[in-house]
Order: C-alpha cells, then sequence, then structure tokens
C-alpha cells in the first residue's frame, strides 16, 4: 500500500494596506509637523549644557536633514519639511512618502534639543511603517486596495511586500506592548505611584502641571485623597492592559481602544504633549486595530459601493469577478469587505 503525502495546507496572511496604518502614519507625520511648525528655530536647535550645541551632528545623526545645511537655513528647511509631511499625512502615495517621512522622523528626533519620548516612539514606528507603504501602491492611503476586491491571486511580489508588511506591523505591535509594560512597571517602586500621591506632584508642576484654566475643575480632584489615588493608579491599570492586549480577543481590544486614546488626549489637554499624544495615538491603533483593517468611515470607497447596484451573478458556477455577491447581514465579513484585513494565500 502506496502512502500518498498529504496536501500542504496553504496558510494565509491579511494584506497589510488598509487605512488604519494609514491612519497611524497620519497622527505620526501631523505630530512631527505640529512640532516643526509651532516651535521656533532658536528654540528647537540651541546649546544644552554638558552636550553641545543642537543639532550635534556626530556619528549617525550627522545624516539628519539639519546637518546637511547651514544654521542660517534652518527656517526655510523647517517650513519644507513641515510641506513634506503635510503631504504624508494626506495620505498621498505612500509608496513614495515613506521614506522621506521616516527620513524626516529621524531628523528631528536626532537634530532638535527639546525632543521627547513621542519624538523617539514616532521614528521608530515611521521606519516600520515605511516597510508596510513601500508595497503599498495605492494612490492614498486611505482607498481599498484592489488585491482585496479582485477574486484573482495576488502576484508573487505582492505577497512578498505583504510578508513583509505585515512584519513590520507586528514588530511594531510588539514595540507597543513592550513600551506599556515599561512604562507601567517602572512606576511602581516609587513611592508616590505606590501610595497614590504622584498625580498631585505631577498637577502641581512647574513645567508640566495643569493649565490654570483647568484649575477649578481639576483641583477638587486632585485634592482629594480618592480622586488623586484613582487619577494616579487608574494609569498603571490601563497601561498594563495595554500591554497584554496582543494576548486579548479582538472584541477586548476594540473596548480598550477608545480608552487609551482618551488617556492620552487627557495627557494632551493637561500637559500640553500634543506630539506625544499623537505619536501614542498612531501606536494605538497599530497595537489594538486587526493587522489589514480599514475604518469603514475613512474610507472614500464607503460611498460609492453604497451606490453601486447589486449584480446577479453571470452563471450558476458562482458570481463572477466583476460582480461580487454582497454579504447578507446574517453572515459574517468576507474577505473582500472594506472593513476587514484581506486574506493573501501564498
Amino acid at each position: 500500500m502506496l502512502n500518498h503525502p498529504t496536501p500542504r495546507r496553504a496558510r494565509g496572511i491579511p494584506l497589510p494596506w488598509g487605512n488604519a496604518y494609514g491612519l497611524a502614519r497620519t497622527l505620526l507625520a501631523l505630530g512631527t509637523a505640529g512640532t516643526l511648525a509651532f516651535s521656533s528655530s532658536a528654540t528647537l536647535f540651541r546649546p544644552v549644557v554638558t552636550i553641545g550645541e543642537y543639532p550635534l551632528c556626530q556619528g549617525m545623526t550627522a545624516g539628519g536633514a539639519f546637518c546637511l545645511v547651514p544654521r542660517g537655513q534652518f527656517d526655510l528647511l523647517r517650513w519644507l519639511c513641515v510641506a513634506v509631511l503635510l503631504v504624508v499625512a494626506s495620505g498621498w502615495r505612500p509608496r513614495l512618502t515613506a521614506l522621506p517621512h521616516a527620513y524626516l522622523s529621524f531628523s528631528v528626533f536626532s537634530g532638535i534639543a527639546i525632543g521627547d519620548g513621542g519624538d523617539q516612539i514616532t521614528w521608530i514606528l515611521s521606519l516600520l511603517l515605511a516597510l508596510v507603504a513601500l508595497g503599498d501602491g495605492r494612490r492614498w492611503h486611505w482607498r481599498t486596495h484592489p488585491s482585496g476586491t479582485e477574486d484573482e491571486p495576488a502576484s508573487r511580489a505582492t505577497r512578498r511586500w505583504a510578508l513583509l508588511g505585515f512584519s513590520a506591523w507586528a514588530v511594531a505591535r510588539l514595540q507597543m506592548a513592550l513600551l506599556y509594560f515599561q512604562a507601567s512597571v517602572a512606576k511602581l517602586p516609587h513611592t508616590e505611584w505606590a501610595d497614590g500621591s504622584a498625580m498631585y506632584y505631577w498637577a502641581n508642576n512647574s513645567s508640566f502641571g495643569f493649565p490654570e484654566w483647568i484649575r477649578p475643575l481639576t483641583d477638587h480632584v486632585v485634592h482629594s485623597p480618592v480622586g488623586v489615588a484613582a487619577l494616579t493608579w487608574l494609569p498603571i491599570a490601563l497601561e498594563l492592559a495595554l500591554a497584554a492586549s496582543p494576548l486579548m480577543s479582538q472584541r477586548a481590544r476594540w473596548v480598550l481602544l477608545p480608552l487609551g486614546i482618551s488617556f492620552h488626549l487627557g495627557i494632551a489637554v493637561l500637559m500640553g504633549l500634543w506630539s506625544f499624544a499623537l505619536a501614542m495615538g498612531a501606536g494605538l491603533f497599530l497595537l489594538l486595530s486587526p493587522i489589514g483593517h480599514s475604518f469603514p468611515l475613512l474610507s472614500p470607497d464607503r460611498s460609492r459601493k453604497k451606490q453601486t447596484p447589486s449584480c446577479a451573478p453571470a452563471s450558476s458556477d458562482g458570481p463572477s469577478p466583476a460582480t461580487p455577491e454582497p454579504a447578507t447581514p446574517s453572515s459574517p465579513a468576507t474577505p473582500t469587505s472594506p472593513t476587514s484585513p484581506r486574506p493573501l494565500v501564498p
């Protein structure tokens, strides 16, 4: 009796080119553009005690954009960078804007004297998203990828780019999970975080304290033992939950997404860290959205598909590629749905 080998089952991966990753690119680009547009060159590039005058232009940082021009042209270069970043944020030609975006993020992070964690996160995520965008041939990163709407198998080149983009997104998700884990665990050994009083000191900090216009509302909470303990411990609990989110169901991750966005929006309003909030918001969409996901409200194809009448299949063998059969309300979303990741079978 001959043993016939069992045919190997092909494993599919989702195409990563939905508008969820496009939204992350937009938030990252807007954060960097805001830093350059609303800060003067004298503020961004200045001497730092014991370090030197920025940009330092030493080693790898010498390749940054602000090390390639004289200091007298920093204003011109700064606004040129803002213009490029706004093009990136618009979503136009992600394949062409991927590397310029990553390069400008690196140039800002390595060149300015007042960089923070948000600039570093932006540089890392924009580099990873460049690997996704290099395979994205769409004109706008808001649109549905054509490979997700046709019945024909994807080409070998598309499969390779999809694998690279999927891997880069997975690394970005791991990066964000580790970041939240470190942010939560690093607070625990400190007495102020352990006893619930840390936010009292942050609220009254001279540099990052709450603004005067909101003090009449926040002072009642900050000066209450229960209120300040909640403001201190709830962020730790949320950060631990976000760190564990890759192990959760997608339904749980959808619950965490608005909580995380609200958390960082609150930090932006209360402490003025807007570029940091935009960078972390981008990271949250990468961490909590399915790889390749598209949000229906952000897709310009949504209105077009609503105006297209449904057509019957051309033959009894099944629907033709030109007239896909619409999913019924009781059935789950098909792989060609613009709101779900599109499977790619190698």
